[in-house]
C-alpha cells in the first residue's frame, strides 16, 4: 500500500515544503511556517475542488426539483424494492444527476486526508514519507501549535498541552461540519413536505452522524490533521454561506428572503428566473420550482444619434 501511495505522499510533502519555503520570507518561526503550510495545502486542494463543488450544487438542486417525481415512484411502487431502484436510477440517469455527488469534495479529498495523516504520523516516529527527510524532518519535528506538537496525537501525547489543543481542534471541526450542514437544511433548502424526500434525509444524516464521526475518531489524527479538517470545514461553510446568498435554490428560505430584499429595493421580482452566476445567463423556474430553458443574456439595442 505505502509503494501504491507513493506519488501522493511525495506530492503532499512537496506542497507542504513549498509553502513553508514562501512563508520563510515573512517569518523565521518555523511553527507558524509549517501551520501556515497546511492551511495553504487546504486552500490549493479546494481551490481545484471548486468544479466538484458547482457539480455538486447542481446536483443538489436538481435532486431537490425531482423530489415529488420521487415520491411518485416511491409510493408507486412501494412494495416492490428492486422496482423501486430500478425507476430511481432511470430518474437519476435521464436527468443526468447523481444522488451522491454532496458527497464528491469529501471523497474526493480522502486521498490527501490520509496521505497528511501518514506524513505527519511519519515525523512523530522519525520514519520520513516523500521529501520530509534530513533538516525539514528535524524541523517538522519540532514545529508546534499553540503548543502542541504538530505530529502528535491525544492518544500519543503525554502533553497535557497538546490534549488541550487537540480537544479544542476535535470540538471546532465537528462544531463546523455541524453548522455547515444545518445551514443547507435551514437556509438552503425549499420549503416542502420533506418527510420521504431523499435529498433532505440524507444531509439530515450527515448533519448529525459527520460530527460524531470525527468526534470519536479525532483523538487518533495528529494536531496538523486537525488543523486541515478545520481550515477545510471553515471553507466550505463561506462557500455554501456566498452560494447560499447570491445565488439561492428557488423556493427555499434564503431566496424568500432575498425577493423580499430586492422588492425593498425596488428591484423586479425573480420569482420566474434565477441568475446563473457561473454563466451569466438565466434559467427559467417552473411554479413547481423545476429549471426550465436557459435563456441567454439579450445584448441592448443601441440608440441611434
Amino acid at each position: 500500500m505505502g509503494t501504491i501511495l507513493s506519488p501522493l505522499y511525495y506530492a503532499v510533502s512537496w506542497v507542504l515544503v513549498t509553502f513553508h519555503s514562501i512563508f520563510g520570507v515573512f517569518t523565521k518561526n518555523q511553527s507558524i511556517r509549517w501551520s501556515l503550510s497546511i492551511i495553504g495545502l487546504v486552500i490549493l486542494i479546494r481551490v481545484i475542488l471548486i468544479p466538484l463543488f458547482v457539480k455538486q450544487i447542481k446536483s443538489q438542486r436538481a435532486m431537490t426539483a425531482l423530489s415529488p417525481k420521487m415520491k411518485e415512484i416511491q409510493k408507486r411502487y412501494k412494495d416492490d424494492r428492486a422496482k423501486q431502484s430500478e425507476e430511481m436510477m432511470k430518474l437519476y440517469k435521464e436527468h443526468k444527476t447523481n444522488p451522491l455527488a454532496s458527497c464528491f469534495p469529501i471523497i474526493a479529498q480522502a486521498p490527501i486526508f490520509f496521505a497528511l495523516f501518514t506524513v505527519l504520523n511519519g515525523i512523530a516516529h522519525n520514519h520520513p514519507h516523500g521529501l520530509m527527510k534530513g533538516d525539514v524532518l528535524v524541523q517538522a519535528s519540532q514545529a508546534k501549535f499553540f503548543g502542541a506538537d504538530l505530529s502528535s496525537t491525544f492518544i500519543s501525547s503525554p502533553n497535557l498541552t497538546t490534549k488541550i489543543v487537540t480537544v479544542l481542534l476535535i470540538l471546532a471541526m465537528s462544531a463546523t461540519t455541524f453548522t455547515t450542514q444545518r445551514q443547507l437544511l435551514v437556509k438552503g433548502m425549499p420549503k416542502q413536505d420533506n418527510s420521504n424526500n431523499m435529498m433532505m434525509q440524507q444531509q439530515k444524516i450527515m448533519m448529525y452522524v459527520f460530527p460524531v464521526i470525527f468526534a470519536i475518531s479525532g483523538v487518533n489524527f495528529p494536531v496538523g490533521v486537525l488543523i486541515y479538517w478545520g481550515t477545510t470545514n471553515l471553507w466550505t461553510m463561506g462557500q455554501q454561506f456566498y452560494v447560499i446568498k447570491r445565488n439561492p435554490t428557488p423556493g427555499s428560505p434564503a431566496f424568500e428572503e432575498l425577493e423580499k430584499k430586492r422588492a425593498a429595493k425596488g428591484i423586479s421580482s425573480s420569482s420566474d428566473s434565477s441568475t446563473d452566476e457561473t454563466t451569466g445567463g438565466t434559467t427559467t423556474i417552473d411554479p413547481a420550482g423545476q429549471p426550465g430553458q436557459r435563456q441567454q443574456p439579450k445584448k441592448k439595442k443601441k440608440r441611434k444619434p
